[in-house]
């Protein structure tokens, strides 16, 4: 039938074009965001499944954080707790010195005063052995625990070492001194026993701090994997689409000169009224 009410071509032609105009702004877009999966609607089922590992890969840098902050109040500890050991190292040296019957008066009173020195500073390194506020060997200090998975369901406890003079780790005490033969004798033996009790405490402390590190490098590998998982599922092939890109423009162009040529078509009636 011939008719200028109705024109089937133009219809069909306009169609063809609104799904390449479609196709094409699909494939822009894609080339826009590098996703091929950018919403729920351009696939809810993969959509939601990365999301869901997006989540799990938050959650990883949030445990990565926490185990960044464990590692630096424990590396802080193992540090003053070294140094501890140092210095109570030259404290028994001076203590066997004083130890010597033979010693005069002053000499006894140097090393007496030397030694009171180092302990005091034993005390100043416990103090100062903090990190964001939280201090592992300090008298009455808490355990810390930092998050080993996403979900806060497990966690890596570090326990804290008491390491000042009132505590149990060393034996000696604020008011110990060399300034006699028995004295120093005494200091000597709770010396050693202290070494001891703080080089076991350090050997806990390490320990501690290498399964941080451990777990840290688990957790950046599952990170990772995670990410590249999702990129799997949701980034676009750019290759793929700028060649898509450039035969969806070429139809494009046919598209419109289809639709130009099929409303010409009704003009082909007035020749039946020549």
């Amino acid at each position: 039938m011939a008719t200028i009410n109705t024109n089937p071509g133009a219809m069909i032609a306009l169609q063809n074009l609104n799904k390449t105009n479609s196709e094409l702004m699909q494939v822009q877009n894609r080339i826009n965001t590098g996703l091929a999966i950018s919403s729920a609607k351009d696939n809810g089922g993969i959509y939601a499944i990365a999301q869901n590992m997006r989540a799990e890969v938050g959650g990883l840098r949030a445990v990565n954080q926490s185990l960044d902050l464990a590692v630096s109040v424990t590396d802080v500890a193992l540090a003053a707790g070294e140094a501890i050991s140092d210095l109570l190292i030259e404290m028994k040296e001076k203590a066997l010195a004083a130890s010597d019957t033979s010693l005069d008066t002053a000499s006894r009173s140097a090393l007496n005063e030397d030694f009171k020195a180092l302990r005091d500073q034993i005390n100043t390194i416990v103090e100062n052995a903090e990190f964001n506020g939280i201090n592992l060997i300090s008298g009455g200090a808490d355990d810390i625990s930092a998050l080993a998975n996403a979900k806060g369901t497990n966690t890596i406890t570090v326990s804290a070492e008491d390491m000042s003079l009132t505590g149990t780790t060393l034996t000696i005490t604020a008011g110990t001194e060399i300034d006699t033969t028995t004295n120093a004798s005494a200091a000597a033996t709770a010396i050693e026993t202290s070494l001891n009790n703080i080089n076991s405490a350090l050997a806990r402390l390490g320990t501690a701090s290498k399964s941080l590190e451990i777990h840290k490098t688990f957790v950046g590998k599952l990170s990772d994997t995670l990410e590249k998982g999702i990129g799997n599922l949701v980034d676009a092939d750019l290759a793929k689409e700028s060649a898509r890109l450039q035969s969806l423009q070429v139809k494009q162009q046919l598209g419109i000169q289809a639709l130009s040529i099929a409303n010409s078509a009704p003009s082909t009636i007035l020749g039946f009224f020549r």
